[in-house]
């Protein structure tokens, strides 16, 4: 007994350092964002003697991040939302063998995320297709790849029992209806993982608004958070709010979602 409860009690100091680790530095960054600039060349890790949420404000209208956030949310909710009912179409006649040779496409998946991003041909297409520095070009580039939500989908479906397919045949069940009306509720674990693993990507990227995007207008946060620290980075509780405001989208997403993240990551780790 005494030997579990030196187990348990090691796993909570473990689990307890980890969490300290991830928390930290975003305490240390809202600590400094409701600093003053005085404050913090005064000592930088001393605690905040309020809260001054106006510094947010002034850092929002210093970045004109009303604009790059929009260009964000516009990237990333379409190219997230295509992505998944591409690999939805592409997982579920893989996952049931419904295609000839689907292991070799499955493996060729497998390899292809592995493989360096190809940068080069993908500008000379989208460049001679007329869409480079245009919103509807960055967004089918950031479609193009299924990415890991393509694997887990195969994963989890191969989990569902094939009955169904079967049973919604006799009834008369089309394809289209039956992925949208049948499976896909059953998958809201793995699709929300794939939404958070896929919308992190899009929102991060900031070597293709770099390379793709030479308009500020059609340029997302992360373009815009670099501009903006090429003029402020002497001010770090500026920043500080910057770099929150860039952050608190996605978080918001994963506090809506976090409750299906644990059931998408074991998806598929048990057949019925």
């Amino acid at each position: 007994m005494s030997s579990s409860k030196g187990t348990k009690l090691l796993s909570y100091i473990i689990v307890l350092l980890m969490l300290s680790l991830y928390l930290f530095p975003l305490f240390y960054l809202f600590n400094v964002s409701m600093k003053t600039q005085s404050e913090y060349l005064i000592d930088p890790v001393a605690i905040a003697k309020s809260l001054r949420l106006e510094n947010f404000m002034d850092a929002w209208k210093k970045g004109n991040f009303y604009q790059y956030m929009w260009n964000s949310i516009l990237y990333t909710g379409v190219s997230t939302l295509l992505t998944l009912v591409i690999s939805v179409f592409a997982a579920f006649p893989l996952a049931r063998g419904y295609v000839k040779f689907s292991t070799f496409f499955y493996v060729f998946f497998l390899i292809s995320m592995y493989l360096p991003n190809p940068l080069i041909p993908q500008f000379a297409l989208i460049n001679s297709l007329g869409l480079y520095n245009t919103q509807l070009g960055f967004i089918l580039l950031k479609t193009t790849g299924t990415g890991i939500a393509f694997l887990m989908f195969v994963g989890y479906i191969k989990s569902v029992s094939r009955e169904l397919d079967e049973a919604a045949a006799m009834d008369g069940c089309g394809y289209s209806r039956y992925l949208f009306t049948i499976l896909v509720p059953l998958m809201k674990p793995v699709l929300a993982t794939g939404i958070i693993l896929t919308a992190i990507g899009a929102w991060n990227d900031i070597i293709g608004p770099t390379i793709y995007l030479s308009d500020p207008a059609y340029q997302p946060v992360t373009k815009g958070l670099f501009s903006f620290y090429g003029q402020y980075m002497n001010n770090w509780p500026l920043l500080a709010c910057g770099i929150l405001i860039v952050t608190l989208p996605l978080v918001i997403l994963y506090i809506f979602l976090q409750r299906f993240i644990v059931g998408g990551a074991m998806a598929g780790a048990v057949k019925s």
